[in-house]
């Protein structure tokens, strides 16, 4: 479980392939104070710690989650927005992620604005996945409030805080980002489908 509050930004050091899976091995200021087996989310994709050093961990993505993720287009020199798990007793400052991408979207359009910037991502409205005005959505592992809400079409409003502190910052249009749609919206939607 996670808060979409990203605590750092890691760098991807190398990537080796082994069958389906890819090993991701990312310098990182936290990595000496991780442990094997310890679940840390590489732009809000869940991934346990497999190996570790002072300055560097790996973990692995098997060919699942590859497909379900934008992990599959991550090279080497990346920067991704990491985030350990969320301790039981701490502030909710985000909302309730569980770091499980629904679906990957993409980045069509991005307007400065006079001390914000305006994203806005489209995605694939066929995997019964929806967006609400005011409502909580995961962006690469990052809690953003919705606005602009469309069928398949929502943007969000980065403060410039969170533009600089996190991978907004390297986002260009047409690139492809994790999405994972507000818990409780999935459940509400299931439920109404019934």
């Amino acid at each position: 479980m996670f808060t979409g509050i990203v605590e750092e930004l890691g760098k991807v050091k190398k990537i080796e392939a082994e069958k389906d899976n890819l090993h991701f091995f990312i310098e990182a200021e936290m990595a000496s104070e991780l442990k094997i087996d310890q679940s840390v989310a590489h732009n809000g994709v869940c991934l346990t710690v497999v190996n570790l050093s002072e300055k560097e961990y790996q973990v692995t993505a098997i060919a699942e989650t590859l497909q379900k993720t934008n992990l599959n287009s991550v090279k080497q020199g990346d920067i991704i927005n990491l985030e350990r798990g969320m301790q039981l007793g701490a502030r909710l400052d985000g909302h309730i992620v569980q770091g499980h991408v629904d679906q990957t979207g993409i980045c069509t359009k991005i307007t400065k604005q006079e001390g914000s910037h305006l994203f806005t991502f489209s995605y694939d409205d066929t995997h019964n996945n929806v967006t609400i005005e005011k409502g909580s959505i995961t962006i690469n592992g990052v809690s953003l409030t919705v606005v602009n809400s469309k069928k398949n079409e929502f943007s969000v409003a980065i403060i410039p805080y969170t533009f600089k502190h996190t991978t907004f910052a390297h986002l260009k249009e047409g690139d492809t980002v994790n999405l994972e749609f507000d818990v409780i919206g999935k459940y509400v939607k299931r439920l109404t489908e019934v």
